[in-house]
């Protein structure tokens, strides 16, 4: 049943027009939450969560790319497919080109990048930025954003920022608070000026595979290193990166286990 079943949904997806495959890296370690991955949520574990949330997107195939037989385990169990990757990657990006080199994804392939600690993620924006990629063929990456409201958040160097370009192509990715509105700033960020386009970046990424054969063997960048930003990179290199913009922001990942426990409210509240 499990096997028809993949087969409708791959062939809604590709009667939909844009093919796309979702890829979730989910590692066991963490050094504020280890065995994230596994974490309960009302009843499932949260990276099926997040897979399950997957599915929903008209993805041809979601792939759980894991380090950790109990993982790999656990996310058969309940249906969805895992493909054990090498333990020492240094980053979620190296993890997907593993499975893109393995699953022999031609050049042109789309994966989508969700993160496995994000079960509230819309399954539209994941098509969303699937979408963006196939609709700007001179970009080699597709992401997302949303608009900031709020100077307290325009200031946080936690908060991403991201400034586009009049096709919605990334400019620059910044901890900063850019575009910095110089004469409305002069006594500091207290309130931001109408019609700032002040933009937080979210973590959610759509590749073409082309690109990913490419990630490794780029050395990091000393933007990336200063600003701590993986994206500044490929950037660095040349590549354009076109962003979706969102309207609303998605309900935050899960960090720690007090992100956890807000997960669970919301679930009750569901």
């Amino acid at each position: 049943m499990r096997r028809a079943n993949y087969h409708l949904k791959k062939k809604l997806a590709d009667d939909v027009g844009v093919i796309f495959s979702v890829i979730i890296p989910a590692r066991y370690a963490s050094t504020r939450f280890p065995g994230k991955p596994l974490a309960d949520i009302s009843g499932k574990p949260m990276v099926v969560r997040v897979a399950m949330q997957a599915a929903k997107s008209g993805a041809r195939e979601v792939i759980i790319a894991t380090d950790h037989a109990e993982i790999a385990r656990v996310v058969q169990a309940h249906g969805f497919e895992a493909m054990m990757t090498r333990k020492n990657h240094a980053t979620g990006t190296d993890r997907l080109a593993e499975v893109a080199l393995k699953r022999r994804f031609n050049a042109q392939h789309i994966v989508v990048n969700v993160q496995g600690d994000e079960p509230l993620i819309p399954s539209t924006l994941i098509r969303r930025v699937a979408e963006n990629l196939a609709a700007h063929s001179a970009a080699s990456i597709s992401t997302a954003c949303h608009p900031i409201h709020s100077a307290e958040e325009f200031a946080n160097p936690n908060v991403v920022k991201v400034v586009l370009d009049k096709a919605g192509y990334a400019l620059y990715f910044s901890r900063a608070p850019i575009p910095y509105a110089r004469d409305e700033f002069t006594k500091g960020i207290t309130r931001l000026p109408p019609k700032l386009p002040a933009y937080r970046h979210l973590g959610l990424y759509a590749y073409r595979c082309g690109f990913l054969n490419q990630f490794n063997k780029m050395r990091p960048a000393p933007i990336e290193i200063f600003e701590a930003l993986e994206q500044l990179r490929a950037m660095a290199y040349g590549h354009r990166i076109s962003v979706a913009i969102t309207r609303a922001a998605p309900h935050p990942g899960v960090d720690t286990p007090a992100d956890l426990a807000q997960i669970l409210r919301h679930y009750q509240r569901r």
